[in-house]
Order: structure tokens, then sequence, then C-alpha cells
């Protein structure tokens, strides 16, 4: 082998190398994406059945319910139009309250509740994850338009 064919092998392997290290990290990234759905959009099936996503919106005022014998708690969140009852099994945040900003990871169940594996608070009293405070005046914005519409004949 010449050091031409030589060289050109080298970099040929090289560059396998590198594709298949760029496959790997992209494939992990892809595996490990989780998006953001409102209640809206989890009503309207939208959301990923049996794949983990992040729901987020408000905690609706005495919703929230905890079994004495385990840290199973249950609540309701909400972005003024639908809600999705969760259950999470686990210690919340600290500033997890009802009537504030809240998002959790999980996946949704068939009967419609979402089991979540993390809840992540507000971290001050004017905070809502924009994420949550976009989905929700998305959905007022379109109770607004569906309000003010006037039937056809």
């Amino acid at each position: 082998m010449t050091p031409r064919h030589r060289r050109f092998a080298l970099i040929g392997a090289g560059l396998c190398v590198l594709a298949v290290v760029a496959a790997l990290v992209l494939n992990a990234f892809q595996s490990n994406l989780v998006f953001f759905f409102s209640p809206s959009q989890v009503v309207a099936h939208e959301a990923p059945q049996g794949k983990p996503f992040r729901i987020g919106g408000m905690v609706v005022d005495h919703s929230l319910t905890r079994d004495p014998a385990t840290l199973t708690v249950r609540f309701i969140v909400t972005d003024t139009v639908h809600t999705i009852p969760v259950v999470y099994t686990g210690l919340l945040p600290d500033l997890f309250k009802e009537g504030k900003g809240v998002v959790a990871q999980g996946s949704l169940q068939p009967d419609g509740t979402f089991r979540a594996t993390e809840v992540l608070a507000k971290h001050d009293e004017n905070y809502m994850p924009p994420e949550a405070a976009a989905a929700m005046k998305a959905a007022r914005e379109g109770m607004n338009d569906k309000t003010f519409e006037k039937p056809q004949p």
C-alpha cells in the first residue's frame, strides 16, 4: 500500500469513527428529549401516549390530597380552560402550593391521569414557567375566540 492509499484509509477510518460518535450522541439526545404540553393540548390528544412529557399550569385551589400512609400526592393542574389530574409519589418541592405554577414530568395513563415522576415548582411569587404562561395565555385566547363566535346559519 502506498503512503497516499494509507493516508486515505486513515482519513476514511477517522470519518467512520466520527460518524458513529455523532450518531450515538444524536440518539442519546433524542431519547432524552422531553416536550412540554398544556392541559388543553393533552385533552386535544396532542401529547404522546405512553411516552414521557411535561405538563404545566396552575395547581387548582383545594385539589391537593395526600395519602397519609404513603408519599402519594394527588392534585389537579389547569390552564384555566382544561384540567388534568396528577398523581405523584415522592416529596414535593418546598415552594409547591395550590394556586401557583407547576411543571410535572411523567406520562399520561390510559385513565387520563398524569403519573408524574418529577414535580418542579416556581422559585418566587412572580414566576411561572414560560411554557406554562404561554400555554395559559393561548388557552385563554382560544376560549375568548370561541366565546365571541357567532353561529353560522
